[in-house]
């Protein structure tokens, strides 16, 4: 069988033509510090790859919504105590409310001071998040959560909850609803609040006014004792769902170091072994190029 010379050259120049392409492939491997440049390079890698960045992203989101749920439920934690610390200050008050040798202008100037820890807990409970919208209003984060009326305060939010999903198969309620925390079970602090005011302003000028103000001293004081109860038990709910999400962070993180490993080992370059194939594909390229110059200008004539 007689192979014609222009066979021999197309030969000689389709390997040196694929030398040069695995040259510029690895040249490129090399810019990107990545083995596979293009899926075609490593289809079933690339399709790995592709997956597990998926995978990544998906934990990246929940990363981040475990971050602003922990910003929002800490928020709520500081609010919260602050609401319990007026309220230990409530039931101090009350107790000196009920010494009987206190004059009308004496319960008058108490009144006013928790005229003033009314306001302020009307305050804490409109408070808004670094977003402008009102913590304890439900759904109705647009709306103030109450508005003061001669009784107390009514609710403007609803029961509502949101949820935001902080792992693949976990929500978690962001929020608590202003009844739920200041109206619970029908214990309405701010009415007792509003009811101790005016209680410490009415004039005691007989027994009966005493007897009253003792009865309504105590009744007040239940309520204040259940409302501190309510706010204790969201406040520890509140603390249950923070060391949760830090449980889930630790998690997340160890996913986010399984992935980064997965992608390495699938698609990172090893520098030494890609230079060493630069070096030797590059003698090989410079010998297969000379061989065939000399080869090509080979003839007949160069004998005679």
């Amino acid at each position: 069988m007689r192979i014609s010379t222009n066979t021999l050259y197309q030969s000689a120049i389709s390997q040196i033509s694929q030398m040069q392409s695995n040259q510029v492939k690895l040249q490129a491997q090399i810019a990107s510090g990545k083995r596979i440049v293009n899926p075609s390079d490593d289809p079933v890698a690339s399709a790995r790859i592709h997956n597990i960045e998926q995978a990544q992203n998906i934990n990246e989101q929940y990363a981040t919504n475990r971050s602003n749920t922990t910003s929002e439920l800490s928020a709520q934690e500081n609010v919260l105590a602050s609401v319990t610390e007026l309220l230990i200050n409530t039931k101090t008050s009350l107790v000196a409310a009920g010494n009987q040798s206190y004059s009308d202008a004496e319960r008058s100037f108490m009144a006013n001071d928790i005229t003033n820890s009314l306001d302020q807990l009307l305050s804490f409970a409109n408070t808004r998040d670094s977003n402008g919208n009102y913590v304890f209003s439900g759904n109705q984060s647009n709306t103030p959560a109450f508005t003061k009326t001669a009784t107390g305060a009514s609710y403007n939010g609803d029961t509502s909850q949101r949820l935001i999903q902080v792992a693949s198969d976990r929500q978690l309620a962001v929020n608590n609803s202003g009844d739920t925390v200041f109206q619970p079970s029908g214990q309405d602090i701010f009415k007792a609040l509003t009811d101790l005011v005016n209680l410490l302003k009415t004039p005691v000028t007989n027994d009966a006014g005493r007897a009253a103000l003792t009865s309504g001293i105590a009744t007040i004081s239940t309520s204040v004792e259940s409302a501190l109860d309510s706010v204790l038990n969201v406040r520890a709910s509140t603390g249950s769902k923070l060391k949760e999400l830090d449980t889930l962070n630790a998690a997340g993180s160890d996913r986010a170091i399984q992935y980064a490993q997965n992608l390495s080992d699938l698609q990172d370059l090893d520098y030494a072994k890609a230079l060493s194939q630069v070096s030797q594909q590059k003698v090989i390229l410079e010998a297969a190029q000379q061989a065939f110059v000399k080869t090509s200008g080979l003839s007949l004539f160069t004998y005679m």
